[in-house]
């Protein structure tokens, strides 16, 4: 169990500097120094670009015992309805995770993967925000301090079988639920800034961000459950100086034609007889470049083997080469 007061005072510590919080839900959402935020029944406990706390928000009678019954871990805390039985349920972080860096997409994709998967099990609601949480530090609500230890998320993933969010299909609003959307935001801007900054490299870093921040809000827009507009800014200057300070990367991506992401998918051009060497260097370069497009696109080593049927050091080879070339 936690110390109560120890915990009172490690929690308001690690709140953001000015939160959002509000008197109930449905209720007017207001940003007040830490000191004032928490006294409100709902406060902001996320900072705006990190995450060091995952919530759920369960809304049924037995919500308490919900983690219990699904054999997760215990949780750092749970906040209940006195009224009807519903509960915020957390697990603390012991390192936060980025929401917004280009660099930090590994952690992000894997924390939104544990947050999706653990909402399912604990049937939480997945179009919970994660803005505003219950205090655990307001009487409001009954409040239980269970677990002190925070969390490493391979300690998380350890008690599931880890699932992600199906992607919708083209055209279709999309129903991505909290970190998922950082991810999906991330994604479809890169990927079009990847080929985008062709036309951009003589406009400056200025325009080419304004640029990334309209294509930002855009795919923001298509959410039913949109980002805050500070992480789309955030996100979107992350995207925008990655690509622009290794606008190498993006260039080769666009090398690369569909005819030949064909042929590496399928192994490579087949050999000919006729050129001897020429073909077996073409076959090995058509590889070579489509392992090279895929870790650009976010894959990791062990995915690119498989999906191009070559070994693994030899993927990591090319990538080890191909990254120590943009540092030069």
């Amino acid at each position: 169990m936690l110390n109560k007061t120890q915990f009172s005072a490690d929690f308001f510590k690690k709140l953001p500097y000015k939160p959002f919080c509000s008197l109930g839900k449905g209720g007017k959402t207001l940003i007040r120094s830490k000191k004032h935020a928490i006294q409100y029944p709902l406060i902001q406990v996320n900072h705006v670009h990190t995450v060091q706390y995952l919530i759920f928000d369960i809304d049924a009678p037995d919500a308490y015992l919900h983690f219990f019954d699904e054999n997760l871990p215990v949780p750092t805390w749970i906040a209940k309805n006195k009224k009807n039985g519903h509960c915020h349920v957390c697990y603390e972080l012991k390192t936060a995770v980025c929401k917004t860096a280009h660099a930090r997409l590994k952690p992000l994709r894997y924390l939104a993967s544990i947050e999706y998967t653990y909402a399912k099990k604990l049937n939480a609601d997945l179009r919970y925000t994660g803005l505003l949480t219950k205090n655990p530090v307001d009487r409001d609500w009954q409040v239980f301090l269970l677990n002190p230890a925070a969390f490493e998320l391979d300690e998380l993933a350890d008690y599931v079988d880890l699932e992600t969010k199906p992607k919708p299909t083209e055209g279709e609003k999309k129903e991505v639920s909290g970190l998922g959307r950082n991810c999906m935001l991330f994604d479809t801007v890169r990927f079009w800034a990847y080929k985008a900054i062709r036309e951009h490299l003589g406009s400056g870093l200025d325009i080419w961000y304004q640029e990334v921040l309209e294509r930002s809000k855009t795919a923001n827009g298509a959410f039913l459950e949109p980002l805050p507009y500070s992480e789309v800014k955030a996100t979107a200057k992350s995207i925008a100086k990655w690509v622009w300070r290794n606008h190498h990367s993006a260039e080769f991506q666009a090398m690369f034609s569909e005819k030949q992401a064909r042929k590496g998918r399928k192994g490579g051009l087949a050999s000919d007889s006729s050129h001897g060497g020429k073909a077996r260097s073409a076959k090995y370069s058509d590889i070579r470049h489509e392992a090279l497009k895929l870790h650009v696109m976010g894959f990791n080593p062990t995915r690119i083997a498989k999906e191009l049927g070559v070994s693994r050091p030899s993927v990591y080879k090319w990538v080890t080469e191909f990254t120590n070339q943009l540092q030069v």
